[in-house]
């Protein structure tokens, strides 16, 4: 029975935590060291209380627990530590059977159901945003060119502040086909040309190009897993995902010089429901930045259409970024708080038959 009670501790998917009777974590399960991002060996011997931040009053938790031998369930309640943001988690705590004082506590993150339902929210939005680009390309593209030219033949003839004003006219036209041209994007149904590739080879195409352009004023730092196995995508699509990521990192400290680290690591826990069973998407890609974090009243239609955090921003970027994700059927989420925002995408493993 001891070797089936530790496969049984290993086995657990949530995050749990085992604490003496004076609150100190006597034992973690390999679920919690990944939810900490923190080796077991460092969390052993410290309070529970210096490693976690909870937004609960879990010291009289713990006493009710100990006192009245029975288990207590807390929903939702954010948890947080010095590197990871705040998440929301439902707790339950119970005594230890046949260890008097000692407590089990189990964290279950309630943010991957919530946010796979936002992401299915967000793909439909994407489809409708389809259906309308196609119309705008074709009802306003080809007037606006019309407007271009006439301003134009309308400058030859004239000066001073007459001129300006079809200056404005051209200007202002072409900054719309601009527009235009990446509502467009949403019109290309042809599926990805996939293949398996290594991440790190298209991060590295994204991150120098990044270094050399908008985000030269960023230190770019790479904490990359070399031992991860292909994945299996388009390579010219999430070099442009990337690149749009990085892109929002580096505007989001306005000019000023920031951090930004990109980390892959393999996590088994993500699984998918598809029509055709289920999907793993064990391959994790973090861009994370240092800037003031997501306005709080986008922050959970970032994805959406036109949905920007920015002051003249078209908000296209992230809801196409979404799209190619789902194309490529992988998952995109991103946890903000000032000082720490992370998106993270997840991928599935390159096809044994395709990445020999």
């Amino acid at each position: 029975m001891k070797g089936f009670a530790e496969n049984l501790w290993l086995s657990l998917p949530v995050p749990a935590f085992l604490l003496d009777p004076g609150d100190m974590i006597a034992e973690v399960n390999p679920a919690a060291e990944s939810f900490l991002n923190v080796s077991v060996r460092s969390l052993r011997g410290q309070p529970v209380f210096d490693v976690l931040a909870i937004d609960a009053p879990l010291d009289d938790s713990f006493r009710r627990v100990r006192v009245d031998q029975s288990s207590l369930f807390m929903n939702t309640v954010d948890v947080g530590s010095g590197n990871l943001a705040p998440v929301s988690c439902n707790i339950q705590i119970a005594p230890m059977t046949g260890m008097p004082g000692f407590v089990l506590v189990l964290m279950e993150p309630r943010g991957i159901a919530d946010r796979l339902g936002r992401s299915q929210s967000v793909k439909s939005a994407a489809k409708s945003a389809i259906g309308m680009a196609e119309m705008l390309a074709h009802e306003i593209k080809n007037p606006l060119a019309g407007i271009t030219g006439a301003a134009q033949l309308l400058s030859m003839n004239l000066s001073g502040d007459d001129l300006e004003l079809t200056d404005l006219i051209v200007s202002e036209s072409r900054r719309i086909v601009s527009l235009l041209d990446q509502v467009e994007q949403f019109g290309n149904l042809s599926p990805p040309q996939r293949r398996a590739v290594n991440i790190h080879d298209l991060l590295e195409r994204a991150r120098k190009s990044a270094n050399v352009g908008f985000a030269a004023h960023m230190t770019i730092r790479e904490d990359y897993d070399p031992s991860l196995p292909s994945t299996y995508v388009d390579g010219d699509q999430m070099v442009q995902v990337f690149l749009n990521l990085l892109k929002n990192a580096a505007e989001a400290t306005k000019g000023q010089p920031g951090t930004i680290r990109i980390r892959t690591f393999y996590e088994m826990s993500l699984r998918l429901r598809r029509k055709d069973g289920t999907a793993s998407l064990p391959l994790q890609v973090e861009i994370i930045d240092d800037g003031p974090g997501l306005p709080p009243e986008i922050a959970q239609d970032i994805f959406e259409p036109f949905v920007s955090g920015r002051e003249n921003g078209t908000g296209l970027g992230l809801a196409l970024v979404s799209k190619i994700v789902s194309d490529h059927e992988g998952w995109i989420s991103v946890d903000s708080t000032p000082g720490r925002t992370v998106f993270r995408i997840s991928l599935p493993v390159a096809p044994k038959e395709v990445a020999e």
